[in-house]
């Protein structure tokens, strides 16, 4: 307990010296909002997200008739030409006008591309949802990653400075030895380089601290000089339950829940009904129109309402065929680019989903590899522990010498850290299996 207490205090040591600078508590739910908020691939998929939903929009009223209007308002000056009786007569001038028209289209048939571009459009934006999710879990998991590596790094540095304040204390045991007669000189000067070594350990440890967490502050984009200072996460390991499935189903959760295999199996279909949209230009194209013109002229003395709706309006309606008899092959270009883009999603979701397997089962063996990890390392701790104790009563003694008292506080030293670093993993290797199945919820954790 005082051995800790020691450690503690000299951490707190170290944390007074970050005063100096602006420091930020950060709890991991804290950090991953911080990440969400401010990651930029994260919200470039956001701005994306909207134009998608605008094309899909913009398709599904393309089903309905295109209405457009216009009007002029100008001035002639010069001859101008008016009917006067039975003939025409040419005059110097000025006339003023005002035109209006409006327009309205309606395609009938355009080989299927309305449909289709609509499917195309719905699934585009279905594929971004699922790219959102994906990249929030991205998001999280690294955020995870260098959290939890900024708390290991600290429980390292802890272990560090326990272990140095233990080897000073043990430097004024064998101090006093020498002064006694108890031992040689040459144990003294062993144990003065040991501590010396163990100071140059420490400050290591610090700085891969301190390091870490100034990563860790870049990824969630923390203002400049402004230090992460973190809350520890709960290291109780609870049994998972995907230990108990086999490879196989395994792999069935992560086709279920992988928002990038969604994605691309998404994609995949979008761009089959965006060929079909594409081919649709190779047939002839039917569309229905109505047109409704008018003016007003001031050579004409009558009202300009009475002009505008009673004298001058023209209405033209009917429908308009439009045959690529010959479009110089770019119809048939641009058809084989939509192919292509076809089939190299096809490409892509094969390899995505072999990528998925793999990293599935290497997420896996990894899990199953550190929990056995972690009951080693505990069983090694306790021995080190008591391997140390023994030796360093037998060296109080005189039964054993210096060398075997060092190597048993090394053996201990290493012992905490594996056990620690062990630990960690574990932890981290149940987020990286929830991770590669696609269920990493960034919500709730």
């Amino acid at each position: 307990m005082k051995k800790t207490l020691v450690a503690c205090l000299l951490l707190a040591g170290f944390a007074s010296e970050l005063i100096a600078q602006d420091t930020l508590q950060l709890t991991f739910r804290e950090a991953v909002d911080l990440g969400l908020k401010n990651n930029v691939d994260f919200n470039r998929l956001n701005n994306q997200q909207e134009v998608l939903k605008i094309e899909k929009t913009a398709a599904v009223l393309g089903h309905l008739p295109r209405l457009t209007g216009g009007s002029n308002l100008m001035r002639q000056k010069g001859q101008q030409s008016q009917l006067v009786g039975d003939d025409w007569v040419i005059t110097n001038q000025t006339n003023d006008m005002i035109t209006a028209n409006l327009t309205t289209t309606m395609p009938i048939f355009n080989g299927t591309r309305r449909i289709n571009t609509t499917q195309a459009t719905r699934l585009y934006a279905e594929a971004g949802e699922n790219a959102i999710q994906r990249a929030g879990q991205d998001v999280m998991f690294n955020v995870a990653r260098q959290y939890l590596q900024v708390l290991l790094d600290e429980e390292l540095y802890r272990i560090a400075l326990e272990n140095l304040e233990n080897q000073k204390k043990q430097l004024e045991q064998i101090d006093g030895f020498v002064q006694a007669g108890l031992r040689t000189q040459a144990d003294l000067y062993n144990q003065q380089s040991e501590v010396a070594r163990l100071e140059t350990v420490a400050l290591n440890a610090k700085i891969q601290w301190e390091s870490d967490s100034w990563v860790l502050a870049e990824t969630i984009q923390l203002e400049p000089e402004v230090f992460p200072v973190i809350e520890p996460v709960s290291l109780q390991q609870i049994t998972s339950e995907y230990t108990t499935m086999g490879l196989d189903e395994l792999y069935a959760v992560g086709v279920q829940n992988r928002k990038d295999l969604k994605r691309q199996q998404l994609l995949e279909s979008a761009t089959k009904n965006q060929l079909a949209a594409t081919k649709g230009i190779l047939y002839p194209q039917l569309n229905a129109f109505f047109d409704y013109n008018t003016f007003f002229t001031s050579l004409d003395n009558r009202r300009i309402s009475e002009q505008l709706w009673q004298v001058y309006p023209q209405r033209t309606f009917g429908l308009s065929l439009n045959l690529p008899i010959f479009t110089n092959f770019d119809n048939r270009a641009t058809v084989a680019r939509s192919r292509m883009q076809y089939h190299n999603q096809q490409l892509d979701r094969n390899a995505l989903e072999r990528r998925v397997y793999q990293e599935i089962k290497l997420a896996y063996e990894n899990y199953k590899a550190s929990i056995k990890r972690e009951e080693a390392t505990k069983v090694q701790l306790a021995a080190a522990v008591e391997a140390q104790t023994a030796i360093a009563e037998r060296f109080r003694l005189g039964v054993s010498n210096f060398v075997d008292l060092a190597t048993a506080n090394q053996q201990l030293v290493r012992g905490q850290a594996d056990y620690a670093q062990a630990l960690y993993t574990l932890f981290f290797q149940e987020v990286i299996l929830r991770y590669q199945l696609g269920v990493l919820d960034v919500e709730n954790q």
